[in-house]
């Protein structure tokens, strides 16, 4: 809720009473709106004098936030009126939400959309016709013909004695708080509070609690915006409901009350960053970014994440050139208002191991600083000196489509088609994009009613996706079903076994949960991407829609096919066609281009062959390379991302690249002209048209586009499965890529987290 609006709300009704009243003051002599005065005396003629019935041809309202009101059922619709302004909503709305559709922001602590009502701030106070005290609006349904008054007298005298009441024990930490400037209370306080407190006691403290590397407390700031109930707080609900954790609680009655854990723990969740968010005060507060920056000093760039292949919309928050802060953006389709730990406090692993200058390894074994036209040609030359089918090309985890796209066209003018995505293995198939993409969508997993989980562990794999399935299985209990090792999951599920005889079996109908897949409505089946590495994964594909013909997966209203993705770069790199013709290409390979690439099996590279890192951090690929040619990171560059379900998106440069870094295209490009097989684009326009004619789809940013066959038109595979379990695709939540690995915060939370 912005300062602004508040003020400028709690400001107008006040002058418009002292340019009407018989005594008229100068408008620059403000007296607050709340406080004792002679037209409390009759609340009920001031409030009417305070809300005049409106005129008919009233302009229409902008909802707060530009929200859009979605009708299931039209004649569901009632009509209530919001300070004589009438609006239709739909059925179940409360008195707050119907307020925020007419344009009126309600102020709140306790109330969070995505979270379980509370209604104990009582911040959120209104008038309604006929109720003899003010209600809570946030926990209020609204009734058809519902006359709800927000500025009355009455409302804003509530509100201000709960401010009263909220400021009672709360600290003067501004100056030295990291919330300030973007804090609630704040902003409430100065539009709804009062001038002065009536309370002389002295101010109670509490202990600090220790929840991890990640999250600061200082809970002498907390307001307990529960007030009443022990569970009910903000950061409690969200640990409860949405993160699956049992970690915060409140305890202690009356004014020892205080929130923290029930035992001494770290708070352990995966999304635990977000409470930072959602935290109304200044109590939890980002410990990386304590006494970093205000918030006005910052400059936002809103572009995406690229630590997992959900594509989580972020806002990078800089300062100069360097990354301060990464914060979430709203998108309801992918990640809604939360983001990974990971992808919140990664955000150092950018400045530190960085590759700055193009480097040579010389004789003694040493590298030694060079510029980009001696690098350039040293790589041409040894490219030239090998056969074309010994030239081989890796792309990494974290690469976007126009880099790709470039290496693509680059090996293919050195007469190679020996290129792959790390991610996706050298045994990839990209025949039809149903095979390897999320068709259900991430928010389209809510409609479901059972999940089968095939070698996944979604909790690790993507965060945001685990709680999607979360949030259903709590909203509609749906039936979870898992094959795969012991994993730690958060909501109830059925461990079915560990390998793909248990898959055999609930194909052939032998197991007891191929009754619950047979009998739902809209079954999901959730394919990890580490079966991608496996030998016999078109065995085990089969089995998977054997599975679907039965339970009835796929349909023309319904896809429940799924494969969840690891990596940012994995989708992209099957729609452009990166699939080696070889699946043992790099064991025979003289020249390998790696892009990024530091996870790939460099054991199996030959002694003799001449191997070139182009990357941005000083990873695994670095200690084999002879030529190091310095790359842009995501953050420092415009590029095009393709996420598990398929919708592409793309990232914005927030900060300038470091020392002599380029972006990845531009480096394969001038590598091009000096070997002698010129690409022929040169700027970002040019390529994006190069790869209209490979994968229109990944220019349709920001839109999901489908598969348009199913992965069943697939001829049955004639492969026998393996009895080897499926194993664990991700070892290490927190270090999963190059710039992971290079941060501090993450290794603090592998070291204090992660131990047994």
């Amino acid at each position: 809720m912005g300062l602004g609006s508040l003020a400028s709300r709690a400001l107008k009704p006040t002058a418009s009473r002292l340019l009407s009243s018989q005594n008229p003051r100068p408008f620059f002599s403000f007296h607050r709106a709340v406080s004792t005065t002679p037209e409390l005396q009759n609340a009920d003629q001031s409030a009417a004098a305070a809300q005049p019935d409106p005129p008919a041809d009233l302009p229409p309202r902008t909802p707060v936030g530009g929200a859009r009101v979605h009708f299931p059922n039209p004649e569901d619709a009632i009509e209530v009126f919001v300070d004589g302004y009438p609006v239709k909503i739909p059925k179940g709305f409360t008195v707050l939400q119907a307020c925020e559709v007419a344009g009126v922001d309600i102020p709140r602590f306790c109330y969070h959309s995505r979270l379980s009502i509370a209604g104990n701030c009582r911040m959120c106070l209104v008038e309604v016709e006929k109720s003899p005290k003010p209600v809570a609006s946030c926990a209020m349904p609204a009734m058809p013909g519902m006359k709800i008054k927000t500025d009355t007298p009455i409302a804003k005298k509530a509100r201000e004695g709960v401010m009263e009441f909220l400021l009672m024990n709360h600290p003067l930490d501004c100056p030295i708080c990291d919330q300030g400037g973007e804090c609630d209370l704040q902003d409430q306080s100065m539009a709804f509070g009062s001038d002065r407190g009536r309370f002389t006691e002295v101010k109670r403290s509490v202990v600090d609690k220790n929840l991890g590397p990640l999250v600061k407390t200082v809970m002498t700031r907390c307001i307990q915006c529960t007030r009443k109930r022990v569970w009910l707080n903000r950061c409690v609900r969200f640990a409860t409901e949405v993160a699956g954790v049992q970690d915060l609680g409140m305890l202690g009655r009356g004014s020892g009350e205080e929130i923290g854990t029930y035992v001494e723990k770290l708070m352990t969740s995966e999304l635990s960053g977000n409470v930072i968010d959602i935290c109304p005060v200044g109590a939890l507060t980002s410990k990386p970014f304590a006494f970093k920056a205000r918030n006005w000093e910052l400059k936002g760039t809103e572009t995406i994440d690229v630590t997992d292949a959900v594509g989580s919309n972020i806002r990078i928050d800089s300062r100069g050139p360097e990354v301060l802060r990464i914060v979430p953006r709203l998108n309801e389709d992918i990640n809604e208002e939360w983001i990974s730990d990971k992808t919140r406090f990664c955000y150092d692993g950018l400045k530190r191991q960085r590759l700055n200058d193009p480097m040579i390894r010389g004789a003694d074994g040493r590298f030694k600083p060079v510029s980009w036209r001696d690098a350039l040609a040293v790589v041409a030359e040894m490219a030239h000196q090998v056969k074309p089918e010994e030239i081989v090309g890796v792309a990494g985890q974290l690469s976007d489509a126009e880099s790709m796209m470039a290496l693509k066209d680059f090996l293919n003018k050195m007469g190679s088609n020996n290129v792959w995505c790390e991610a996706n293995g050298s045994n990839c198939d990209a025949d039809l994009r149903s095979g390897y993409i999320l068709n259900t969508s991430i928010a389209g997993l809510e409609k479901a009613d059972a999940f089968l989980l095939v070698g996944t562990q979604p909790r690790v794999e993507a965060a945001i996706v685990n709680a999607r399935i979360r949030k259903t299985v709590q909203a509609t209990h749906a039936k979870v079903g898992y094959v795969g090792p012991p994993a730690d999951f958060n909501y109830d599920h059925e461990h079915l076994g560990t390998g793909p005889q248990t898959l055999l079996e609930i194909a052939e109908r032998r197991h007891p949960f191929s009754s619950v897949l047979a009998n739902a409505k809209n079954p999901a089946i959730i394919v990890g991407a580490g079966v991608f590495e496996r030998k016999d994964k078109d065995a085990i594909f089969s089995a998977v829609e054997a599975i679907g013909k039965y339970a009835n997966v796929v349909r023309p209203d319904w896809n429940g096919f799924n494969v969840l993705l690891l990596k940012a770069a994995q989708a992209a790199a099957l729609d452009l066609g990166l699939v080696p013709e070889s699946g043992n290409s790099i064991e025979s390979a003289k020249f390998v281009y790696l892009m990024g690439a530091d996870d790939v099996s460099l054991e199996k590279v030959p002694s003799d062959a001449f191997v070139v890192y182009q990357g941005h951090h000083g990873d695994r690929g670095v200690y084999r390379a002879n030529v190091i040619l310095p790359a842009a990171a995501f953050s420092e560059k415009e590029g095009t991302y393709v996420n598990t379900e398929g919708c592409s998106q793309q990232t914005v440069p927030a900060v300038p690249t470091v020392g002599d870094a380029r972006d990845d295209w531009k480096i394969i490009r001038a590598l091009s002209e000096v070997a002698g097989v010129r690409l022929p684009y040169d700027t970002l326009g040019a390529i994006r048209s190069r790869i209209r004619t490979v994968a229109p789809n990944i220019l349709q940013v920001d839109e999901r586009e489908p598969a348009t066959f199913p992965s069943s038109i697939k001829p049955e595979s004639t492969q026998k499965v393996d009895s080897t379990p499926f194993g664990t695709a991700i070892e290490n939540f927190y270090m999963t890529d190059s710039i992971t690995r290079a941060s501090k915060i993450m290794a603090q939370c592998s070291s204090l987290l992660l131990k047994k």
